[in-house]
């Protein structure tokens, strides 16, 4: 039975969910807010979608580099290079971006009698994150469901595992990581040095999967 919406990114994370959960997704979202990737990630995410068959649809949330401060949204040259762990990424931060991603999406759901919005947080996101950590997770899914009528709830089945661990049900599916996108600077090629790309390569790495990404370094 699909039963549920996907936020779908065009990223590893969400692109494996897409495709372990396909059975259960009646529609793909993707939100286009103004970030240096957005382009990049979101042709990846309709181009899965329909070849599953899910119907998919894309956002406008232009609004939010007007109005919110994160050096993802400020161009290229914004975006930190090093670890993803590093004090630096936290720049990265786009407040309380999928707070308002989820809202939207969970509108749509009620309106469909869907009872679920899946978001492919994962373990490695917490410490930068905010609204990637299981307490807010526990939080915005006690607010839909308290909140609408099919009582909706968040559905985030990666929030206590790695990206490589991601990787691996992603191996297991026989995904082609080269069909999608990490990287924060939105190039033509994955720039290889920004947090967002270090931890694709490691993912990939530790999930034994030969990455054929295309790196400019």
């Amino acid at each position: 039975m699909k039963d549920s919406i996907i936020i779908v990114s065009g990223g590893m994370d969400s692109i494996t969910m897409l495709y372990e959960y396909k059975d259960r997704i009646a529609l793909g979202v993707s939100f286009n807010y103004g970030s240096n990737h957005n382009q990049r990630e979101i042709p990846f995410a309709e181009m899965h979608c329909k070849r599953l068959g899910i119907p998919y649809i894309t956002i406008d949330l232009a609004f939010m580099p007007q109005y919110l401060k994160s050096s993802l949204l400020e161009g290229a040259d914004a975006i930190p290079e090093g670890n993803y762990d590093d004090e630096n990424m936290k720049s990265t931060v786009v407040p309380f971006r999928n707070g308002i991603m989820l809202s939207i999406a969970v509108g749509i759901a009620e309106s469909n009698h869907l009872k679920y919005v899946m978001m492919a947080n994962h373990g490695g996101d917490h410490a930068i994150y905010p609204d990637c950590r299981p307490e807010f997770v526990k939080a915005m899914s006690a607010a839909t469901t308290a909140g609408t009528y099919e009582n909706v709830e968040i559905w985030a089945p990666y929030t206590h595992i790695t990206k490589a661990d991601i990787a691996r049900h992603g191996k297991a599916l026989g995904i082609d990581y080269s069909e999608t996108w990490s990287c924060y600077k939105g190039g033509e090629r994955h720039c290889g040095k920004c947090g967002t790309c270090r931890e694709r390569k490691d993912a990939l790495h530790k999930a034994g999967i030969v990455d054929t990404t295309e790196y400019e370094e």
